[in-house]
């Protein structure tokens, strides 16, 4: 890395003691400065991260919309360029140059989009609408924010937007049962949003969210975008995740009971 070229890595956390000294050690190497803001994590995240002499820990609340601690991550930073990382990715030596190479040569862009290839049941998925997962993480520093509404929005950049070739690797499942304690708090937000666009428990939203969207969803990731090439895990995903409408409703239904 030449000497002139500095950038910020940005993570939000909370309890990620799993994950967090492997994302670390991809961008210790290469990173002016690593800043995790930490949401009150009860295991060994904090102590985990300060093993690295390039990190700063700035301790917070653990909030429902999480994007609130990654924006405060962002705001932190110092450098010209940020790469905002969740606990549970990895760069790759490949992405690594490429990140470099990209800010060395002076672009006229001020943010980028990166392609995701996200680990699940065993293997990375590479169909079924989930690959290429392109998110925009890399930024010139105050050209980039979140809005903090949802959970899977994407950052608003000021200016234009490029496109890196190499992937992020994401392990946001390790397990089944990792997964299901992600659709169970994804599923809670989708409610609330629901709760707040309007939406009410009629017979028409019934075969709307239980019947219409989430065969719509399996038919759409399963066979068009060809999550049958992934073979047992591209079925479970692309079922499990056209099995959110119906829960999500089912949640609604409970906060508008109560």
């Amino acid at each position: 890395m030449k000497n002139n070229m500095k950038i910020s890595i940005a993570i939000a956390t909370y309890n990620e003691q799993e994950n967090i000294t492997r994302c670390l050690e991809a961008v210790d190497s290469f990173a002016s400065e690593i800043i995790i803001v930490d949401g009150q994590s009860s295991d060994d995240t904090v102590s985990l991260a300060k093993k690295f002499k390039k990190v700063k820990v700035i301790s917070t609340t653990n909030k429902p919309i999480f994007h609130i601690n990654k924006q405060m991550a962002i705001e932190a930073c110092s450098s010209d360029w940020i790469l905002q990382l969740d606990a549970d990715e990895v760069v790759t030596q490949e992405l690594q140059r490429e990140i470099i190479s990209t800010i060395e040569s002076n672009p006229t862009e001020n943010g980028f989009w990166i392609n995701r290839k996200n680990f699940f049941l065993g293997k990375f998925l590479t169909k079924g609408g989930i690959y290429p997962d392109a998110t925009i993480r890399l930024y010139r520093n105050g050209k980039g924010k979140l809005p903090c509404l949802d959970v899977h929005e994407q950052a608003s950049i000021d200016g234009n937007i490029g496109h890196l070739t190499q992937d992020l690797l994401h392990f946001s499942d390790p397990n089944f049962s990792r997964y299901l304690l992600r659709s169970d708090r994804y599923t809670s937000l989708l409610a609330s949003q629901l709760l707040q666009e309007g939406v009410t428990v009629t017979k028409i939203n019934f075969i709307r969210y239980f019947v219409v969207k989430p065969i719509s969803w399996f038919v759409l990731a399963y066979f068009r975008h060809r999550g049958y090439v992934d073979g047992f895990p591209g079925f479970v995903f692309a079922w499990y995740s056209a099995l959110r409408f119906p829960i999500a409703y089912i949640k609604l239904y409970e906060k508008q009971k109560n």
